[in-house]
């Protein structure tokens, strides 16, 4: 029961941090980071967020690397 407990904990966290990361994404301006491609044409637009991608990759790696060590 003791592992069941921790497991609503870790995910509790996770959705903490994600709403956390929605709230504040576009003051931190994810997703419109330099590195990130946009084309615009008339009738299209293409988005690929390369560097915010980068970004949150290397945030959710150190968070990772935290909690395995606890």
């Amino acid at each position: 029961m003791d592992q069941f407990g921790r497991l609503f904990l870790y995910i509790g966290g996770f959705f903490l941090l994600f709403g956390l990361a929605l709230t504040l994404g576009g003051r931190l301006h994810l997703g419109r980071l330099p590195g990130d491609i946009i084309v615009r044409r008339e009738n299209f637009v293409f988005y690929f967020p390369i560097m915010t991608g980068i970004v949150i990759s290397l945030v959710l790696s150190f968070l990772f690397y935290i909690l395995r060590r606890l």
